[in-house]
């Protein structure tokens, strides 16, 4: 258990400091923005900087702006889950202000994809071992609840804020190259994990009683098991079917790995849910 926890944290460190290079090596020099909060805070310094004459940071922003958020989150969406993501915004804020901003070319084009592809991994990988970047991530999960809509609507409208700022504050052109680094971005963390908010896990195997209880222990979600036959072992299997949202999936291949590592299972999008599904975890 310790070795598990410790390389979640090692690597939600990993991916803060993916994030702070995407910022201050290709982004911020090039007056384009990330998405979610880190563009918030990084759109924030550059009016400060460029209209106010006022230097703050935008690690610094990142920062307050997760406070009321972290608070939301721990009452809101879970204590566990709020801890790695205070974790991942604390040390993208630390790295934000110990790496320097440069410029390593005058191409807008390259920094917007580059810094995409390494904001998009470090989200990516973070995401993969069920923790979060924070921000946004609290903030539409609690929405998508009270509201009953897709997390990625919410997570379209800060988004589309943030392009039309840019545009407006800035030239048009950055609104375009934003937009560029969005969809970049998404892509990569699509190609590592999944944007998806819910997921549906289909597990054969020999030991479902014991998958399911080990399940249990972890996750509180409904599991329906469907007797199966291998087609060209004659075995007789178990079908276990359930839907985890995209933070429980970590969890769910290690439960999996421990219990029944020669169990097969597929992982799917699941893009609406009729019925009971429980949203407090």
């Amino acid at each position: 258990m310790f070795l598990f926890e410790a390389k979640r944290i090692i690597i939600v460190i990993f991916g803060a400091m993916l994030n702070a290079m995407s910022l201050n090596f290709f982004l911020i020099g090039a007056n384009v923005y990330a998405s979610g909060f880190t563009g918030v805070a990084q759109l924030i310094s550059s009016v400060f900087n460029d209209f106010l004459g006022i230097g703050v940071s935008t690690g610094i922003l990142l920062f307050i702006l997760n406070i009321p958020v972290a608070i939301l989150g721990w009452y809101k969406v879970g204590k566990g889950f709020t801890v790695y993501s205070v974790i991942s915004v604390v040390f993208t804020t630390i790295f934000l202000e110990l790496l320097p901003i440069v410029i390593f070319s005058e191409d807008i084009i390259l920094n917007a994809v580059f810094g995409g592809v390494l904001a998009g991994t470090g989200v990516g990988i973070t995401l993969k071992l069920g923790a979060s970047t924070g921000g946004m991530d609290i903030v539409a999960m609690v929405l998508s609840r009270m509201k009953d809509r897709p997390i990625g609507t919410y997570f379209l409208l800060l988004n589309g804020i943030i392009i039309a700022m840019a545009g407006f504050l800035y030239e048009p052109e950055n609104a375009l190259y934003t937009l560029l680094t969005l969809y970049v971005t998404t892509r990569v963390i699509d190609a590592i994990h999944t944007r998806h908010e819910k997921v549906t896990a289909m597990i054969i195997t020999l030991k479902a009683d014991e998958l399911q209880k080990a399940i249990h222990d972890t996750m509180v979600r409904g599991i329906t098991i469907i007797p199966a036959k291998g087609a060209y072992t004659k075995e007789d299997k178990n079908m276990m079917y359930l839907v985890v949202t995209r933070y429980e999936l970590y969890d769910l291949e290690r439960i999996i790995g421990e219990v029944d590592p020669n169990a097969f299972t597929n992982i799917v999008q699941t893009t609406g849910i009729f019925g009971f599904f429980r949203r407090d975890n």
